[in-house]
């Protein structure tokens, strides 16, 4: 099951394409976090989304928000995957335990093996604020995240 808009965000410590932990707590009381699940890199739906982030980066991370996408891909093949793309923002894998991030937020499709297109819009407090979740061949708007960040 999604976790509800209004629920506080479960935290996790993942590695992100660099080898650096990452804590969602770490954001709490300094950043807004945009968080972005995807199933898989260098697949055409998730380059075009993560590239779109990267064209409009100004507007999802500032000194308010920052941008998390998570999928269940190695930190190897993420590290690639943001230099061939050109991805500044946090990739982080959710790798092993397969899944564990995924499935704590209610988007791991069990039968792909992968995190279906969801997220979640986060406030400093760590509470949900907004989310969205789309079904693997389907892409998400941006339009839709400004919207939420700018309700914060």
């Amino acid at each position: 099951m999604t976790i509800e808009v209004g629920s506080q965000a479960p935290d996790f410590q993942l590695k992100d394409n660099h080898g650096r932990t990452v804590r969602l707590s770490e954001f709490r009381g300094e950043k807004n976090v945009v968080l972005v699940f995807y199933p898989f890199a260098f697949t055409g739906v998730c380059t075009g989304e993560l590239c779109a982030l990267r064209d409009e980066l100004p507007r999802f991370e500032n000194e308010d928000a920052q941008i998390l996408a998570v999928s269940n891909d190695s930190i190897h093949t993420l590290r690639v995957f943001a230099e061939q793309e050109g991805l500044e923002y946090p990739l982080l894998s959710d790798f092993w335990p397969h899944g564990e991030t995924s499935r704590a937020y209610g988007v791991f499709d069990e039968d792909k093996g992968c995190a279906v297109r969801g997220t979640f819009v986060i406030d400093k407090a760590g509470t949900v604020r907004w989310s969205v979740v789309n079904g693997l061949p389907d892409a998400r708007d941006l339009k839709d995240y400004v919207k939420a960040l700018e309700a914060l």
